[in-house]
């Protein structure tokens, strides 16, 4: 696979920014859709960062305003076209520069629309042109026309792109992009391409300048992490060896290994590629938490075969048994569609027995959504709203409460957590997450954050834990020392 080194790329930054120099100018980003999405957005912001833009939540005071895309379900669609509504006002009052990227774009009958309805848009880029953005908006300065930057093929893998994140204790890490699976519901591999996976040495190199500036969780992040390299390996495409590392299982060992990183999680494997080294490795690996998300999409062979997934409910269930038996104190999360073309109430009733057995820590839940381009949306037997809700409620019904049992076992245990920061709805307190991905509050002050704590959970409720400090063998021992040279008293406290 062809690796993009992105020499022109900074180069066009740097006329950029030489034309902004001085000017104090504003950008604002909204990002829809996944945590793919989301690494996109932050390698958006390094750039426009380095031309001399500053970020801004207030589109009001934005110079230029970025739209990254999700294609994924149609009330993306609805919120990306009454945002674009939104900032037309503010286009038409100074000349803020509209720029939409993403899945979406990737898509001709949404670009198509966009010209016919929002035609005042100065930059249109897809999933594969992410990198040329400075060279867009470079000739949008200097030329004042519109620009249409979609490939309608797949892209290369890109290094070296600036990169800002606001978190600075947790970061994902893309370790490849794209899809070969071609699930029926799914507009992904049309979007975002086939497989294709980043070197070892990138990824690794990438991981370890995180730990030196102080990051201590890395979320491993692809369409189908658990295949990392296999694409390549079957078109004969060899990459150097960098630390041993030759697929997902031995990568997971590597970025193990490196010192400062203390958490590791990763999104999305595929059931149908997990491997036995995959789970050795997670079962091996402390750094590695041990909540796997394994998305089911369905509990039901006859719908699992229609939607291409290429795995039954019993080898779903099985897989399950088997890592459990390896991996200690294993949780697992779940996707689950509702309502896919075909589904009958017997077809459905498969799906929540399958939710009983697991008894997933979280399931996120989705009512099926058709998109264009995809073998379901052509499907016939399409299943009503009305009985795609209800069966949703009766699902949502189900998880809660198995999530409210769950939540009671954790009432007295000692958790490991991370503190994230101060919490969103609650100043006043701490939050941090468990191995199993749980939010907790707790109390406690400032110089904890980024460190990682052990807490004793003491009470639970629907979406979080609540928590307080474990401070376990702990005395204080004073001792009085004299330096008769100095003749200074020195108290020396330790707490152990």
């Amino acid at each position: 696979m062809a690796k993009i080194e992105v020499n022109k790329q900074l180069e066009d930054i740097k006329k950029v920014a030489s034309l902004n120099e001085g000017k104090n100018l504003k950008y604002c980003i909204l990002t829809m859709g996944c945590q793919l999405n989301e690494n996109d957005s932050e390698k958006l912001c390094g750039m426009m960062e380095s031309m001399n833009y500053s970020k801004t939540e207030n589109l009001s005071e934005a110079n230029l305003i970025v739209f990254n895309t999700c294609c994924v379900r149609e009330n993306a669609e609805d919120k990306l076209f009454g945002k674009l509504g939104e900032v037309k006002k503010y286009k038409e009052a100074k000349g803020t520069i509209i720029a939409i990227g993403g899945c979406m774009m990737q898509e001709k009958h949404i670009v198509d629309k966009l010209k016919q309805s929002y035609p005042f848009f100065d930059i249109v880029f897809g999933t594969h042109t992410l990198q040329e953005f400075p060279t867009d908006l470079y000739n949008v300065l200097c030329n004042k026309k519109r620009i249409e930057d979609v490939l309608d093929i797949d892209g290369d893998v890109i290094e070296g792109l600036p990169i800002s994140r606001d978190d600075k204790i947790k970061a994902s890490v893309t370790i490849m992009n794209g899809c070969n699976n071609f699930c029926s519901y799914c507009i992904v591999p049309y979007v975002r391409g086939r497989e294709r996976s980043r070197e070892p040495k990138d990824i690794i190199n990438e991981v370890k300048k995180l730990a030196e500036q102080g990051y201590k969780e890395i979320t491993l992040l692809g369409q189908n992490v658990n295949s990392y390299l296999r694409n390549e390996k079957e078109k004969g495409i060899e990459f150097e060896q960098y630390e041993g590392v030759n697929s997902f299982a031995t990568l997971l060992r590597a970025i193990n290994k490196i010192d400062g990183i203390e958490r590791i999680r990763f999104v999305s494997p595929h059931p149908k590629d997990f491997t036995d080294d995959v789970i050795e490795a997670i079962r091996d690996c402390e750094k590695v938490c041990k909540l796997v998300h394994l998305p089911l999409q369905s509990g039901s062979s006859e719908v699992l075969k229609v939607m291409n997934r290429k795995y039954t409910k019993d080898q779903y269930l099985n897989l399950i048994e088997k890592m459990k038996k390896e991996i200690p104190n294993l949780t697992l999360s779940t996707d689950i569609i509702v309502g896919f073309p075909g589904e009958t109430e017997e077809n459905f009733e498969d799906t929540l027995d399958v939710v009983s057995k697991v008894n997933f820590e979280q399931v996120y839940m989705f009512i099926y959504s058709r998109r264009v381009g995809t073998p379901g949306d052509k499907m016939e037997n399409q299943v009503p709203e009305n009985i795609k809700h209800k069966r949703f409620d009766k699902l949502k019904q189900l998880v809660e409460s198995q999530i409210a049992e769950r939540n009671k076992e954790y009432v007295g245990t000692v958790q490991k957590i991370l503190i994230e920061g101060r919490s969103k709805t609650n100043n006043n307190m701490l939050t941090g997450r468990t191995d199993s991905n749980k939010v907790v509050i707790l109390e406690g002050n400032d110089n904890l954050i980024g460190k990682m704590v052990e807490i004793k959970v003491i009470s639970e409720h629907m979406w979080y834990l609540k928590g307080e400090i474990k401070w376990q063998n702990i005395h204080l021992w004073c001792n009085t020392i004299y330096k008769l040279k100095k003749n200074i008293k020195i108290v020396f406290c330790f707490i152990v």
